[in-house]
């Protein structure tokens, strides 16, 4: 049995879905997979106990059995992390690593390849004894790092603190959200360095807007919105977001540059309302709880564009949506369909293979 331990420089890089993309490779490969997340600071209540939204998750995609506390089997709350934290000797770090040790053994029985998936950062898990490099040595893990293109300079340091931390078992890096004029940095400096410095690199992917846009339902429970229309796609994406606070004319002229966006403006501005729908807009977001003209929800029902009133300010509004642009879970099959292809067209699964002895 082979363990590659998935992990990232910072938060919302792309391990789940990487991890099911993987995944599902290996099974089409006939290969029998795994999947554990041993320590998870984003606990999620479930029918019966608290466990991890990401191993829920992945148990439903990938069909299976074990019980989703079992593959993540260290969850911290904040009254856990109290408890840890005055001394409860049943929740030493020696106790931890030998749970997630259980985890391990029943997670990797009877199958090839188990994936593991590690936290929000590479500084995750210090605390309660369970850092991911401390964890990859305990399971003679391979580590393969996600690291999210934010610019030039700061991607290349990352990745090689990440090698600094990890060590012999970094087994390489995969480079995500990367935009297209960094392409060229990429592909004819920072890869040829990389690779000259002993790190691998997997594969290089293009960022991709719909992968981080949200779902028209997440905007809505995000904002705590009133639904003004009947009819409502709750699984359109908002890849845009777009502030409706200038004349009529300026902003139709912005508005037929994105797609799929979501307009925020106010209530009372029914010029700007109806500009949005005559272009590509997926929902209209009224802010300070006022009502728009009739004229605007009839309209927007007929384009088949949700309208939400909410009671927070433009700014406010922003804010809230801004706290999950890009940090949204792949739970639409659209988007983990969307995400193989990327896989498949960018990883070098061969040379992973050969680092996995498979």
């Amino acid at each position: 049995m082979k363990s590659l331990y998935v992990t990232s420089v910072e938060r919302y890089s792309g391990k789940t879905a990487t991890c099911l993309a993987l995944a599902l490779y290996f099974r089409a490969s006939g290969h029998r997979v795994g999947y554990l997340k041993p320590l998870s600071l984003q606990p999620w209540r479930g029918a019966e106990k608290v466990i991890d939204e990401d191993a829920a998750f992945v148990k439903k995609i990938l069909g299976l059995v074990a019980d989703p506390a079992d593959l993540s089997p260290v969850v911290i709350t904040p009254g856990f992390l109290r408890t840890i934290l005055r001394g409860d000797l049943s929740h030493k770090a020696s106790s931890l690593i030998e749970q997630v040790k259980a985890a391990y053994d029943l997670a990797s029985k009877d199958v090839d390849v188990l994936l593991m998936e590690g936290g929000a950062s590479l500084r995750e898990g210090y605390t309660v004894g369970l850092p991911t490099p401390a964890v990859a040595e305990t399971f003679a893990s391979k580590v393969l790092v996600i690291a999210k293109f934010q610019d030039e300079i700061r991607l290349l340091d990352d990745i090689l603190a990440s090698q600094k931390r990890l060590g012999p078992t970094l087994a390489g890096v995969l480079i995500n959200r990367l935009p297209e004029e960094a392409n060229s940095f990429i592909n004819e400096l920072a890869t040829p360095y990389l690779e000259a410095h002993g790190i691998p690199v997997f594969g290089t992917f293009p960022e991709v807007r719909g992968l981080a846009a949200l779902t028209v339902s997440e905007v809505i429970e995000a904002l705590g919105a009133e639904v003004l229309t009947r009819k409502t796609n709750t699984l359109a994406l908002v890849e845009n977001l777009t502030i409706g606070a200038m004349s009529a004319e300026a902003a139709l002229s912005r508005f037929r540059k994105q797609i799929n966006k979501a307009v925020i403006t106010g209530g009372d501005r029914t010029d700007i309302q109806l500009a949005a729908l005559e272009t590509s807009t997926t929902c209209l977001i009224l802010t300070g709880n006022l009502r728009p003209s009739p004229l605007v929800v009839k309209q927007a029902e007929e384009f088949g564009v949700t309208t939400m009133l909410v009671r927070t300010n433009t700014m406010e509004t922003i804010e809230k949506i801004d706290d999950i642009y890009g940090k949204t879970r792949l739970g639409q099959e659209a988007k983990l369909k969307q995400f193989e292809k990327l896989v498949a067209e960018n990883f070098d699964f061969p040379r992973l293979h050969q680092v996995l002895d498979i």
